[in-house]
């Protein structure tokens, strides 16, 4: 069975943060990704119209795209649609995942160079 999207907030949320530069700058790009991507949804829809109104124009489509740029970027701040923390919630396993090293030699604990010779 699967979550609901208004569930999957909610599980990112739960799952462990660290609280770092990389993880920040992360948490922007998937952002900025997201904005992107709803600005294309949101252009798809509007060429996907019945056609020219009256009063449009040049100047109307121009309005009218930096009002989309907006919504879409405000749509992404708010993470209405889920997917910049979903990017998180994948990557930031990879990222915290190769943070892991030993203090003193900053090489990676014993335990993954285990994991790697009982693969082979």
């Amino acid at each position: 069975m699967t979550n609901p999207i208004s569930n999957i907030a909610a599980t990112t949320a739960a799952a462990p943060s660290v609280a770092s530069p990389d993880q920040a700058k992360l948490k922007k790009a998937a952002q900025a990704f997201e904005a992107v991507f709803v600005r294309q949804l949101i252009g798809s829809m509007r060429s996907a119209s019945d056609g020219d109104g009256l009063f449009d124009s040049e100047a109307s489509k121009q309005f009218q795209d930096m009002a989309d740029s907006k919504t879409a970027d405000a749509m992404a701040q708010k993470g209405a649609l889920h997917i910049a923390d979903m990017l998180v919630k994948q990557y930031g396993a990879r990222l915290v995942g190769s943070a892991i090293t030993t203090p003193a030699t900053g090489a990676p604990p014993a335990v993954a160079a285990d994991t790697k010779a009982a693969a082979r």
